[in-house]
């Protein structure tokens, strides 16, 4: 049995017109000879009714349990996933709903954030066995005790690839309101161009530091498990953008020049930087005690660096308040530098690879952006930047690396 698994999100099945256009791409799968699982997010986006936003405003979030919230938040896919099944059985396709725990999806009890710990790919086989697509309602499943449970934003993406992965589907196309992965945000950068192929590590870091397309656990799955994951439209023909280990390139010596070794540029808003003294009694323990007391309050820092007499690190904007509570608590002195924002390069050409950094600085000091911290790993350069900044060093990084060509063997 070749099987296809098809996930579209809020934007693929708001209204009438592009849920027919969805169940477009279900019927052509079967005529290619696949047996599609669907998975589908809730329709819409704030403000439409059935949209998990808005459900989340019918209730003062402070008045439910995070047990409670779960259950109120999973009602817009299982609502989607109704919807969508009735316009395949006006088509003449013969489909069934399946809730996330239906379609065998267990979770941790982690509400508001499970964790995925097993998929049964039985119940989902059962129902393609009879004839029948699944039409599954994504971001959720259950808890061995059967507790409802979501899994967090873009949860659906991890529904697919983890239903993907257990059922050894050929592909899993995740379908939006783009063609694809792009070398950036089109909105910043214009001519940002749509990657047709990126490997799994590249697309994670992507989705990690701030690339929107498809969920960083999602990515998780997909690679752990081989799975082939296609990122692209529901209103285009285009192939978009394909997730799976990378070939060899076509021309090696070139993707290893600094100037060509780049995938592609992101960013994160909504950054504080955090800088923080150490006490003057020269306690050798001050940092130890300092992230331990962050971390019991929830706080994920970023971009550390530490040195013997201070520390830097940044914290989301929204865990500003937690992060001065913990660190007045302690008594040490800090100061908190609102409006930041880190952009990042992403390339799996980069590890090892001498002239990198040079090629950042220099396109941002051209530019005329102050890079305020650095962090890196094997394939990504991260840079703090005033928010002011943000897009104009975005624009820098992509032009200097030459995001915009495509990249020719020679």
């Amino acid at each position: 049995m070749r099987i296809i698994v098809q996930k579209f999100g809020g934007t693929s099945v708001a209204d009438s017109a592009q849920r027919e256009r969805a169940v477009d791409w279900i019927v052509k799968a079967r005529e290619d000879g696949y047996h599609p699982v669907v998975v589908v997010s809730a329709m819409g986006r704030r403000g439409d009714p059935y949209a998990t936003d808005t459900l989340l405003s019918l209730v003062e979030p402070h008045t439910l349990s995070a047990r409670d919230l779960d259950l109120l938040m999973s009602c817009g896919e299982i609502i989607a996933a109704a919807v969508l099944a009735s316009r395949l059985v006006r088509r003449g396709v013969d489909a069934q709903v399946l809730t996330g725990g239906q379609a065998g999806i267990t979770t941790d009890e982690t509400f508001g954030e499970a964790r995925i710990v097993e998929v049964d790919p039985e119940p989902v086989r059962a129902v393609l066995a009879a004839g029948r697509v699944p039409v599954v309602a994504g971001f959720q499943g259950v808890t061995g005790a059967g507790e409802v449970t979501t899994l967090g934003r873009g949860g659906s993406d991890t529904t697919a690839t983890a239903l993907g992965a257990a059922l050894k589907a050929e592909v899993v196309d995740i379908f939006t309101d783009v063609d694809g992965i792009k070398t950036a945000d089109p909105r910043i950068v214009p001519e940002a161009r749509t990657l047709a192929t990126v490997d799994y590590e590249e697309v994670f870091q992507m989705a990690h530091l701030g690339a929107r397309v498809i969920h960083p656990r999602a990515v998780e799955i997909a690679r752990e498990f081989r799975v082939p994951v296609r990122v692209r439209s529901t209103f285009s023909a285009s192939e978009g953008t394909l997730v799976a280990p990378r070939p060899p390139a076509l021309d090696p010596w070139a993707h290893r020049e600094p100037e060509r070794s780049v995938t592609g540029v992101t960013y994160l808003e909504g950054l504080v930087q955090v800088v923080v003294t150490a006490p003057e009694d020269g306690a050798a323990d001050w940092s130890l005690a300092m992230f331990d007391a962050l971390a019991r309050r929830g706080v994920s820092v970023d971009l550390i660096n530490l040195f013997p007499d201070r520390a830097y690190f940044t914290v989301p904007t929204a865990r500003r308040g937690d992060a001065e509570a913990a660190l007045g608590a302690l008594g040490l002195r800090y100061e908190m530098r609102a409006d930041r924002a880190k952009v990042s390069i992403v390339g799996s050409a980069i590890h090892g690879l001498p002239g990198v950094m040079a090629q950042v600085v220099g396109a941002l000091r051209a530019a005329g952006v102050d890079v305020l911290q650095t962090a890196d790993s094997h394939s990504t350069i991260s840079c703090l930047v005033d928010r002011a900044q943000m897009e104009k060093a975005l624009r820098a990084l992509h032009a200097r690396f030459h995001l915009g060509e495509e990249v020719k063997p020679s």
